[in-house]
C-alpha cells in the first residue's frame, strides 16, 4: 500500500470531536489563581509541634494565593546546626507543603541570635 494512503487513513482515525473543543466562553472565562491548600496557620502548627519553635513569622508573598511563603523560625532544634542544616531540617518537617506551593524562603535562628536580630 502507498504510504500517503496509509498516512490518510491514520489521520481519519484521528479526527476531533467537534462537540470536545472548547468554547469561546472557557477560552476567556478568567481563572482564580490556583490555591495550594497551604495555610500559614497549618505551617505554623506544624513547625511549633514538630520543630519546637518558639517564634514562627509567615508571611504569604502571593497576594493570598497561598503559592509564595517567606517565614522566620526561632527555635532551639537550631543550635549547633550550620544555616544547610537548619534548612534542610525544616524542609525535612514541611516536605508536603513545599511540594505543593511555588517558593518558600526560610530564615532560621537560634533563641540567642533572635534576640540580638529581631526589631527592637
Amino acid at each position: 500500500m502507498d504510504p500517503r494512503h496509509q498516512l490518510s487513513r491514520s489521520l481519519d482515525k484521528l479526527a476531533v470531536d467537534p462537540t470536545d473543543l472548547p468554547t469561546e466562553m472557557d477560552i476567556d472565562t478568567p481563572q482564580a489563581p490556583a490555591s495550594s491548600g497551604v495555610t500559614i496557620e497549618g505551617l505554623k502548627q506544624k513547625l511549633t509541634s514538630q520543630l519546637g519553635a518558639i517564634h514562627v513569622e509567615i508571611e504569604d508573598m502571593s497576594g493570598g494565593c497561598g503559592q509564595m511563603y517567606e517565614a522566620i523560625i526561632v527555635s532551639p532544634a537550631f543550635a549547633k546546626k550550620t544555616t544547610l542544616a537548619r534548612h534542610r531540617l525544616v524542609n525535612g518537617i514541611l516536605k508536603e507543603e513545599i511540594a505543593a506551593i511555588h517558593a518558600w524562603t526560610a530564615k532560621c535562628h537560634t533563641p540567642e541570635e533572635w534576640e540580638k536580630k529581631r526589631p527592637q
